[in-house]
Order: structure tokens, then sequence, then C-alpha cells
């Protein structure tokens, strides 16, 4: 939610869309209240180069099923300065849809080789890259028969920030019935990834998503919806 007053429509058919959209419009807190309850981490957590292996549960473990990519894009603020030191938290359902997660009652198969969740920093050029298990499409709403694409979750967080975003893939054919593809309308496209050759046999694919914090070309936040 961006904009003083600004009021969002709701997603169709999204529960999820209408339980978190505000039926109000937003008021600006002052500048002075809003220091005395954010909350600000002066110290990122310690990261393990492991962690941007989402294939793996450890190195010495089978790889998980499905086809492993890479992803690797840059964060940059709206004016293309690169944003350095940002912590990069990453999730994705297994290449059968389902994610690791107690409240994930879909019956798809689990994968005993995929926890689905990752940690990378960005560096001092606002880069990144992990790897991870292409995610599979799954039926969020079996009553209507709605799909949800291939996604890739990210959280961004520095400082007293955490901006929530999803990765896209081109020509999925559950894109354009997704409710939140919906309501980004145009900027849907900031949101799509970009296929490369990864250069490597292991893996099937490159994507590139970069992600661009403010200005009119932003990538699209959840908290936007």
């Amino acid at each position: 939610m961006t904009g003083l007053g600004r009021l969002l429509s709701i997603g169709p058919t999204d529960n999820t869309s209408r339980e978190r959209t505000p039926r109000q419009p937003l008021q600006l807190i002052p500048e002075g209240a809003r220091e005395s309850f954010v909350p600000y981490s002066r110290v990122q957590p310690a990261l393990l180069s492991a962690e941007a292996d989402m294939t793996r549960l450890a190195a010495d473990l089978p790889r998980a099923a499905g086809e492993a990519i890479e992803v690797s894009g840059q964060l940059t603020d709206e004016f293309g300065r690169p944003l350095r030191g940002v912590l990069l938290e990453i999730w994705n359902a297994n290449t059968f849809g389902r994610y690791t997660h107690k409240e994930d009652a879909s019956g798809l198969p689990l994968d005993p080789n995929f926890l689905g969740l990752g940690r990378v920093l960005t560096d001092q050029d606002g880069k990144y890259r992990f790897l991870t298990i292409r995610p599979g499409a799954y039926l969020a709403r079996p009553d209507i028969g709605r799909w949800r694409p291939k996604h890739i979750h990210m959280s961004v967080r520095g400082g007293s920030s955490r901006l929530v975003t999803q990765m896209y893939f081109a020509n999925d054919p559950h894109n354009d019935g997704d409710p939140m593809r919906i309501l980004m309308g145009d900027a849907f496209k900031h949101n799509v990834a970009g296929e490369y050759d990864a250069g490597q046999p292991d893996l099937a694919a490159g994507y590139r998503f970069d992600i661009v914090v403010g200005g009119r070309n932003a990538t699209f936040f959840e908290n936007d919806l």
C-alpha cells in the first residue's frame, strides 16, 4: 500500500487479499511517532554459504526432485544505485507444487530432500544469486478451479524495512488468472524473470530477476496489493 489515502481494489476470488486490504484510506504517521515503534536491525544475521543452495539439504545429500535452476539479479533503488548488504529470504513450493509447511494440506507429494527455504545477502554491487528447484503450480482454490502459477517468494529486508515480492515465470498458463497478477496490471512485467542459459549441465535454466525499490518502475511488492 503506497500513497496517502490511496485505496486499492481486492483481487478476484482472493480471500487473502480481502483480509489484508484496508477498508479505509491510510493516514501517514508523523515521523516522530514512527521512530518510536519501527523495528530496526543493526546487525544482519550470520549466513552460511550453503543457504544459497536450496536444491540440497546439505552438500553430501541427494539433490531434490525436479529441475534445478539458478536465480540471480540486482537489487537497486529507483535511481539505479545498488543496495548492498540486504538480506533476501527465499521460499518456494517443490516440483510437485507443495510447500514444506504444516498448513499446506494439499495432499501433494512432499520431497524429503527439499525444504524450500534459503537466504542470501546482496554483494557490494547489490547482486545476488541462489539455486532452487523450479516450483510446481498448484490448485489454490479447488472449489472454483483456480490455480496459482509457478512462483518464488522473496523477502527483501534491510534496516527497518521488510518487503515481500514474488517472481513469476513467463508463459505460465496460469499467470493470467492469478489474482495478484491481475492487481498488478501492466506492472506485472516487472515481476516476471528473464530466462538465460545458466551454463552448467546440472542446471535446467537461469532466471534474471532484478528488484527495484521505489520509483515508477519498481518491483511490485505484496504491501502494494
